[in-house]
């Protein structure tokens, strides 16, 4: 009896100090968290145009191209693709997907790889706009308690926007306004059905199954919609 009640003991006190120290590293992993605030006033970077006399575009100087444009202006049919592949329940969680977390690390736990998914858009603003692309596990685990911050400071709309102006989408187009200028050569609302859906699927490979650089794989993408 004595055994167990000092076996009970020393166990009862090794689970007291793992808790205080996740919840001491949490507490000082939260307060050293960048200010996700910030957003609220983000200045998304644009390439510097350079127009004719009578406002012909001539040229466009950097290394992204960007046509910032508002929730309202992109097509309720594009949002609904891209969300339907990258978080379908976007709306319904508070920054981290629950479900699809664990998928992802029984995933990793199976096979022993790290794999794509688990990921919310929340997330992956939060990735986009304050993390490295790095994949290491303190980086995913700063990258969901930004999410919760995120959450908590701006509306799921403002998160979405900025996703869709954010996200790199090939042949240096970040954001759905110049994808839909470099691949189409029209305004995001000007966009048909199959030019959403190719869009809508560019954000799982950019690179690799866009309609320049891949035309055949661009199109088995968007099929999926």
């Amino acid at each position: 009896m004595k055994a167990l009640r000092v076996f009970t003991w020393l166990t009862i006190t090794l689970l007291l100090l793992i808790t205080l120290t996740i919840a001491g590293l949490l507490y000082y992993m939260t307060n050293n968290l960048p200010d996700v605030s910030t957003l609220r006033n983000v200045q998304l970077q644009e390439p510097l145009r350079i127009y004719s006399a009578d406002d012909k575009l001539i040229a466009e100087i950097g290394n992204k191209r960007r046509i910032p444009v508002s929730l309202a202006q992109i097509p309720k049919d594009l949002i609904n693709a891209i969300l339907a592949t990258e978080d379908h329940r976007f709306y319904q969680h508070n920054g981290v997907d629950i479900k699809g977390l664990a998928r992802a690390v029984i995933g990793l736990v199976t096979t022993g790889e790290k794999r794509q998914g688990g990921s919310t858009v929340t997330m992956q603003v939060a990735r986009n706009f304050f993390l490295s692309r790095k994949k290491t596990y303190l980086r995913k685990f700063n990258e969901i308690l930004l999410a919760f911050k995120i959450e908590h400071e701006l509306t799921k709309n403002e998160i979405l926007s900025l996703y869709l102006n954010k996200i790199y989408l090939g042949q240096r187009a970040y954001g759905v306004g110049a994808a839909a200028k470099i691949y189409y050569g029209k305004s995001v609302g000007e966009l048909n059905l199959a030019e959403m859906a190719m869009i809508a699927g560019l954000p799982q490979a950019p690179s690799a199954i866009n309609p320049i650089y891949n035309p055949k794989a661009a199109k088995n993408a968007a099929a999926m919609f």
